[in-house]
């Protein structure tokens, strides 16, 4: 079974990795092809946490499968947001 801070850990990790995709999703939208270099840095950091998140999820009770999986849909839909970006 996850540990409670296994799980925090993960969260905070993934609230890492959403802040700086959402950095770089801003800034790549305003600056087009220049910083391609971190805009792409920034995905493969959302696919880490996605992955680790991924690990948790098999060995999670109820509740924190729950809180997991919230996280999960932010994480793709910011991954969707940055592959669907004219960058």
């Amino acid at each position: 079974m996850a540990t409670r801070q296994s799980i925090g850990m993960c969260i905070q990790q993934c609230e890492n990795a959403l802040s700086y995709a959402q950095d770089q999703y801003q800034d790549g939208s305003r600056q087009e092809h220049y910083g391609d270099e971190t805009y792409v840095q920034s995905q493969a950091t959302l696919q880490e946490a996605m992955n680790d998140l991924e690990k948790l999820l098999s060995s999670s009770n109820d509740q924190q499968r729950e809180q997991l999986y919230r996280m999960r849909m932010q994480l793709q839909q910011m991954q969707y947001n940055m592959v669907r970006l004219d960058h």
